[in-house]
């Protein structure tokens, strides 16, 4: 039996292999706007995810789920996922992106959580107002509280939530967002991401296969 009873997954990037966001921007017409928003220096990473949220007012969000269906997955997640549900291990999505993306993987995966910013909307229509996951915004890059979700604070919460230690947890990232819950966890998977993430991981790879490994 595995030591490990829950891992939880970055979705863009990690579970997919392309950002959700950018993929809807270039079907929609505001990817260079985007990419813009993206480069501003000088204002917290929550501030920015609000700003981003603002491109998405007026479209409707059966139109966002479509083209966001059309996202490829990474290589060999849906065999883990699988894999980690046979063994009776918890899976989690936890994202900056929106929880209506999050939560449409989730089902098709068969992931048993998704956390992720709540994009409002009204009849169906995205407003461009966010609703962020974190409610205790800090200056703190270790523990991730500077971001529109705290994936550490997740984690902490979920094994409450299951009655596990973060030590029976795996956390699997791509990105600088994702380095609280990949020091958090049992074990940290920095997942085809930059050398700055990946020194602060336990295992670097470039194919989710290895997660197979440790359960």
């Amino acid at each position: 039996m595995s030591k490990y009873k829950l891992v939880l997954f970055d979705m863009d990037g990690t579970l997919l292999r392309d950002r959700g966001i950018f993929v809807i921007a270039k079907k929609l017409g505001f990817y260079d706007k985007l990419l813009e928003m993206f480069k501003y220096n000088g204002i917290d990473f929550y501030q920015k995810s609000i700003e981003i949220a603002t491109l998405s007012k007026g479209f409707s969000t059966k139109e966002y789920l479509e083209i966001f269906r059309q996202v490829p997955y990474s290589k060999n997640a849906e065999r883990v996922i699988n894999e980690l549900k046979n063994k009776n291990i918890k899976t989690a999505i936890v994202t900056d992106s929106y929880q209506i993306l999050a939560d449409d993987l989730k089902e098709r995966l068969g992931i048993d959580y998704a956390f992720a910013n709540n994009l409002i909307t009204n009849d169906g229509i995205i407003t461009g107002e966010l609703e962020l996951h974190n409610k205790e915004l800090k200056k703190d890059f270790f523990s991730g509280r500077i971001y529109s979700i705290c994936k550490s604070c997740v984690l902490e919460q979920l094994c409450d939530k299951l009655n596990i230690s973060t030590d029976e947890t795996i956390a699997v990232g791509d990105g600088r967002v994702d380095v609280g819950m990949i020091k958090k966890a049992g074990l940290g998977i920095a997942y085809r991401a930059p050398t700055d993430v990946q020194k602060q991981a336990d295992v670097a790879t470039d194919n989710l296969d290895i997660i197979l490994e440790y359960v």
